[in-house]
């Protein structure tokens, strides 16, 4: 069977974020760069090899303070360590719709294994003829394992920021010709 290509559709894809602030909300932010790749057997996702990148430049969590300071070496060091990455070395079938996504996730330069949750939307034709495929992605990795360790620490001796960031993308793939 022949190789199929699929690349992300930006403009109908999005990747979000969330983080505990002072234990008690959540701080939701996103990533307005980001590509990514998939290479299939047919259309047979269960072969899937996947690539993706985030540009660390384009966070925004809706604070252009904060988001200046997430890009600072305390920490994505968007200087040193420009892209987060992932790729994925499995991708298992659960049922018809869902998956779990094994692959290495890499932040600062740190690279550690994750599993995903995947939820399959399927597959359409879109009006121009465009063969297309949509997935919900959701999992949780911890910020400390990748040296993203800023944790500051409030007037009480709380701390300021969760260690747990959940992570949460609607990905639409365009299949090559």
């Amino acid at each position: 069977m022949s190789t199929t290509k699929w690349v992300l559709d930006a403009t109908h894809s999005e990747v979000q974020f969330k983080v505990k602030h002072l234990m008690i909300s959540n701080v939701t932010g996103f990533f307005k760069k980001f590509e990514g790749t998939v290479e299939t057997e047919g259309d047979d996702f269960t072969t899937a090899k996947i690539n993706f990148s985030a540009d660390v430049d384009s966070i925004n969590t809706n604070n252009e303070q904060r988001d200046g300071h997430l890009k600072t070496g305390d920490f994505f060091d968007a200087a040193a360590h420009p892209q987060i990455k992932f790729e994925s070395t499995k991708l298992e079938k659960v049922s018809v719709e869902n998956y779990k996504l094994h692959g290495d996730f890499n932040i600062k330069g740190v690279s550690k294994p994750v599993v995903l949750d995947v939820e399959f939307g399927g597959i359409a034709k879109d009006p121009y003829g465009n063969t297309r495929a949509g997935f919900t992605i959701n999992g949780k990795i911890n910020r400390q394992d990748y040296g993203v360790s800023f944790n500051g620490v409030t007037e009480t001796g709380g701390l300021l920021l969760g260690n747990d960031i959940s992570l949460h993308s609607n990905i639409e793939f365009i299949k090559q010709a």
